[in-house]
């Protein structure tokens, strides 16, 4: 590829260290109630050195001019699916809080899942940007994007993770409608996707029971609205500048998650509006940027890499902060860059250095 390769957008990668060191002082801030009576730096260590790491191979595929991972792309995608298999398996699959979404690897334990958030991206990216691509065709063009969207949502929910899937569909839907997809399959897809989701949440009484805590969380104050009051008290008591760092209240037993899906609350509500607003306006330093690059990309397939993903970050980080905020029913997805966890951490930080790759190839000021 004959492109002047530049610097890496600045904006981007401080905006990533800056959520990365805020995400590591409040996961230690946020579970160290949980473990005093263990080992209180589990989860600090823990992240530490998925952060060390993810900082690593970020700078590692930052320079690794992103061209060069086109002939990977399929032999990874095809790799993810076979691993999202053996979740399902008793062999390999690791069963937490009665969802089975992690690989025991020995060592440490793998969310395939998150895998397949960035080789989902890579994959559309590399064939909808192919010769002879022509996704106005229902059949022959749309079709096949839409069967394997509805198998790696049909392993996703047979785990079952509906958060992991909603962030998965966000950013592929986008690339489908980037790379000139009718208006009236849009609509069509539109419906269908609401269909489903209604059979799917009609199909388990809990997540029926979420939709009902979240239209009433206070009708259901101790069982479907718990977690959504709780979190709200969280915000509401951090007021404008918070209770202070390590000072909250709702950390003590009362918020469930509270270093995971809801570290949010707790951050808003030691560092109050301010702390929150701030790390809202870094996704939104992200979302400029990372969109930016996107519209001055020279070539289509960077510049749809870089649209997946920094949609699928901002997209993640939408429903999240929503579930939080209780804007949206609570499901379980992580905020990136802040929540604890490795496997999320880690690909999270392998998409901001693929994304700040192409960075450096595009014209972005």
């Amino acid at each position: 590829m004959g492109l002047k390769k530049g610097s890496p957008d600045i904006l981007i990668f401080f905006a990533v260290m800056i959520l990365l060191a805020v995400g590591i002082i409040m996961v230690f801030s946020a579970s160290y109630y949980d473990t005093l009576d263990k080992d209180p730096y589990y989860y600090l260590r823990k992240q530490l050195f998925w952060a060390l790491l993810g900082i690593v191979t970020m700078v590692f595929m930052m320079r690794i001019n992103y061209f060069r991972l086109k002939p990977y792309i399929n032999t990874a995608f095809a790799v993810t699916l076979v691993l999202l298999v053996l979740v399902l398996t008793p062999q390999f699959g690791v069963e937490v809080k009665g969802s089975t979404r992690w690989l025991d690897l020995g060592f440490t334990r793998l969310q395939p899942s998150e895998i397949m958030k960035l080789c989902l991206i890579l994959y559309f990216a590399k064939n909808l940007t192919r010769k002879g691509s022509d996704i106005t065709s229902l059949i022959s063009g749309l079709g096949p994007y839409l069967l394997l969207i509805g198998l790696v949502g049909l392993l996703i929910m047979k785990e079952p993770d509906m958060g992991t899937l909603l962030a998965i569909l966000a950013p592929t839907m986008i690339l489908l409608f980037a790379a000139g997809i009718r208006w009236r399959h849009i609509a069509l897809l539109g419906f269908s996707g609401l269909l489903a989701l209604v059979a799917l949440i009609v199909q388990e009484p809990y997540r029926l029971n979420r939709i009902v805590g979240y239209l009433d969380p206070w009708a259901h104050a101790s069982k479907e609205g718990y977690q959504t009051i709780n979190s709200l008290y969280a915000l509401g008591s951090g007021g404008l500048f918070g209770m202070g760092l390590g000072n909250s209240r709702q950390k003590l037993d009362f918020l469930p998650e509270q270093h995971t899906d809801f570290i949010f609350a707790i951050l808003g509500e030691e560092l109050g509006f301010i702390g929150a607003f701030f790390v809202i306006l870094l996704f939104a330093v992200i979302a400029w940027r990372g969109y930016r690059i996107a519209l001055t990309c020279p070539d289509s397939f960077g510049s749809m890499v870089a649209l997946g993903i920094t949609s699928s970050i901002v997209c993640q980080a939408f429903i999240n902060i929503g579930v939080v905020t209780g804007l949206l029913p609570v499901t379980g997805i992580s905020l990136p860059f802040i929540s604890y966890g490795g496997s999320s951490l880690l690909f999270s930080m392998i998409s901001i250095g693929v994304l700040l790759n192409v960075s450096r190839f595009s014209h972005s000021p």
